[in-house]
């Protein structure tokens, strides 16, 4: 490729765009590690129209610094033009896309050619943030290519995760030993109470987050509660076992329908085994652990079982609210892990980050006084806010860095195959 003019001036230690080059290598290269236990066959996996396959989500990002980084760079030639059309997943304003329920078709390019492509981007990106002249615009447009590559990490397991448990030889993604790394779960305390009043939530000030978490705002909360620990295996079982899922009177009418039409009888990727329960993992199929979250359960199925066991899912107020004093810290992405642990033993609030999204009650809205972006980064959240429900704290598969009390995650209720689980509230 033509050499970048990057200048002879020495880049200081402090420079923004060397410590944001280091951050770029870094986030790129977990993204190929996470693909390293993949054969060539497996990156062109698409199990269902939600999924996408890896290689789709390896281009897919690069095409995103592509696209809204160096495209308004001097001297940038595209590495391939028709690659804006396969790989642009939702972006209206910048034209056509494949349709995405047929990415698993495309053989073409190859998997060689698409880490060639990401190869070359890398290296226009790393002229570009250590050349000593990029503006504030464009550090904010890498952070938010980074911070969406994260989000893609985590959709690479899910998606590798639904696409091993489709084939019936079971694959391993990564061989990893659970059980000696689950504590026992012991609690005096079921509950954390709050005292509610007049709450600001949201985000305003510098630091990174996404638009859909601004502006801040204020909040009345009535005093509530929330569950100690997310309700494990243990407890959704005695759901089952009291025909949760035979009994309409627990369900949100649309929850039922999708039951019925889905013949849900339990999460997803549990099955009965000769010795009780088994649950697929990127390690394969194992015994269910009575102790781990559960995990795999639809917005539907954590409304049933709240109202099953006479409580309530919480609100994203609430949420916040209990969690914005908690250090991030949990069993996310960099364990190795890839799948929740149960909980320790202590009475206060436990797993709040990592481990499981956590349903709430509260539709994904924009916030008083929110503005989208202007132009085609404006298209990244805000046309999303419709028949979705937020989640919140992220899961076993979320890179850390990713994580804060104010990021709001979403699906809609029916979607099963994210690492989502259920923490209880009630009103004090």
């Amino acid at each position: 490729m033509e050499a970048m003019e990057t200048g002879t001036r020495a880049v200081p230690r402090d420079d923004p765009g060397l410590v944001l080059a280091a951050r770029y290598h870094l986030v790129r290269s977990r993204t190929e590690s996470l693909c390293e236990p993949l054969e060539v066959e497996d990156y062109a996996l698409q199990s269902m129209p939600s999924c996408s396959p890896a290689k789709w989500h390896l281009a897919h990002t690069t095409w995103f610094f592509e696209t809204f980084v160096l495209a308004k760079t001097p001297h940038y030639v595209p590495y391939d033009p028709r690659f804006s059309y396969l790989f642009n997943s939702y972006y209206e304003s910048v034209g056509r896309m494949f349709p995405r329920p047929q990415r698993g078709l495309l053989s073409r390019p190859t998997v060689t050619q698409i880490f060639d492509y990401r190869r070359v981007v890398d290296d226009w990106m790393h002229e570009l943030l250590i050349g000593g002249r990029i503006d504030e615009e464009t550090l904010e447009l890498v952070e938010l290519g980074l911070q969406h590559e994260q989000q893609h990490q985590e959709l690479i397991l899910m998606d590798v995760k639904h696409g091993f448990f489709t084939n019936p030889l079971g694959p391993v993604y990564r061989p990893v030993v659970l059980d000696d790394l689950t504590p026992e779960r012991v609690s005096g305390r079921p509950w954390v109470e709050f005292s509610g009043g007049i709450e600001t939530l949201g985000v305003d000030g510098p630091g990174f987050a996404f638009d859909n978490e601004r502006p801040s705002h204020r909040v009345f909360l009535e005093p509530f509660a929330l569950a100690r620990a997310p309700v494990s295996n243990a407890e959704y079982l005695e759901f089952i076992e009291d025909g949760g899922y035979r009994r309409p009177e627990l369900w949100l009418s649309n929850g039922w329908t999708r039951v019925q039409a889905e013949g849900w009888t339990a999460p997803l990727y549990w099955r009965t085994a000769e010795d009780g329960w088994e649950q697929f993992t990127l390690s394969g199929w194992r015994a269910l652990d009575p102790r781990e979250p559960v995990c795999h359960v639809s917005y539907f199925e954590a409304d049933a079982y709240a109202r099953w066991r006479g409580h309530r899912l919480p609100t994203e107020a609430e949420w916040e609210c209990a969690a914005r004093a908690l250090p991030v810290r949990g069993n996310f992405v960099e364990s190795g892990r890839y799948h929740p642990m149960a909980s320790p033993s202590t009475d206060d609030l436990v797993q709040v980050f990592g481990d499981v999204w956590e349903w709430t009650a509260s539709a994904y809205a924009p916030y008083p006084g929110y503005r989208p972006p202007a132009g085609a980064l404006g298209e990244y959240n805000g046309k999303f806010m419709c028949s979705q429900l937020v989640l919140r704290g992220g899961s076993c598969v979320t890179p850390a860095s990713h994580v804060r009390s104010t990021y709001r995650n979403f699906f809609y209720p029916e979607d099963r195959w994210p690492v989502s689980g259920i923490r209880l509230a009630r009103t004090a």
